[in-house]
């Protein structure tokens, strides 16, 4: 069994209105589903991605509006990407974000790719990478967000783990998951060790995870802005339904399988305490709503729809139309 790439990450928001701002206005990315969390459907769960929602693409939001802020440390996901086709969409970034007054970094060479650091309103830790083509294919741009189609973010790009010790973490990832150990650079902190590249699928930067040891932080306590779990592609359901067993079979304890209506999913926590989960590409975001509709109303799952009216009343207006 081989896990195929990033299916999608999901973060913490306290103001879901300026988040949808930021991802739809700023990023030009799509809302392809406005939900509610499924564990607590009195808060939205949104999620931005590509022109059709292709799995590798969504980056989510889980709106608790008491969040505080995070405090950075270990046992995290530090930094999520997204990538972009080419150095001269960095130079438009770096323009754009000036314009709306995005906190960002330089342009800067990691594991010999060009990427750009920026922060959104909240301090959510992200970048952009330059992606060749060669690994795991790009996602379709999404041409009504305001963003160039050739500068456009065709999809996520590396996560990196930032831990304590570094070895259970990467044995977890290469013994039991499946990634292959590709390399390494060096860290942009004096005195820490370099960070270890790892990568599955058809590789490139939607198939790797960067992980990052820190002698030097205390331990994450995350609020608004922070990352709450990394999810991994599963491609086929018989592929899923073999997963659960391989991960306790090795020691791992799991959610078991859990049906989230647009992917089914499996939950559980690296040594270092890092939320992984496992999910399959399908059935998709249009199970619910036609392609061109996606993102425009509340969808909820069959199990949440006779709760409609309760759930609807319990949720802040976010036009979406």
């Amino acid at each position: 069994m081989k896990l195929e790439g990033i299916h999608h990450v999901s973060a913490i928001t306290a103001n879901a209105i300026a988040n949808h701002d930021f991802f739809t206005r700023i990023l030009g990315l799509r809302l392809v589903k406005k939900t509610v969390n499924q564990d607590n459907p009195s808060s939205y769960h949104l999620f931005y991605a590509d022109a059709v929602g292709t799995p590798g693409t969504d980056m989510t939001y889980f709106d608790i509006p008491m969040a505080g802020r995070t405090y950075p440390g270990v046992s995290s996901i530090s930094n999520t990407a997204f990538r972009v086709k080419n150095v001269e969409a960095l130079d438009y970034w770096v323009d754009r974000f000036d314009k709306f007054n995005v906190p960002h970094g330089k342009v800067e060479q990691r594991f010999n790719r060009s990427t750009l650091t920026f922060q959104d309103f909240e301090g959510s830790r992200l970048m952009l990478v330059v992606d060749d083509g060669s690994g795991i294919e790009y996602g379709i741009p999404w041409t009504k967000g305001g963003v160039p189609e050739d500068f456009a973010i065709v999809g996520l790009g590396p996560v990196r783990l930032t831990v304590r010790k570094s070895n259970k973490t990467a044995a977890v990832l290469t013994t039991i998951m499946g990634f292959e150990q590709i390399g390494e650079y060096p860290s942009t902190v004096e005195g820490q060790k370099d960070i270890l590249v790892f990568s599955t699928g058809d590789g490139g930067p939607a198939g790797e995870i960067h992980l990052e040891e820190r002698s030097d932080l205390p331990l994450e306590r995350p609020g608004r802005g922070s990352v709450h779990h990394v999810a991994f592609r599963i491609k086929t359901n018989e592929e899923y339904s073999k997963w659960d067993e391989h991960l306790r079979s090795n020691g791992l304890m799991t959610s078991g399988e859990i049906d989230r209506y647009y992917f089914k999913a499996i939950y559980f926590r690296e040594p270092n305490g890092i939320l992984f989960e496992l999910s399959t590409d399908g059935p998709g975001f249009a199970t619910d709503e036609p392609v061109d509709r996606l993102g425009a109303g509340l969808a909820l799952p069959p199990f949440l729809e006779t709760k409609r009216s309760q759930i609807e009343a319990s949720l802040q207006l976010l036009d979406t139309e």
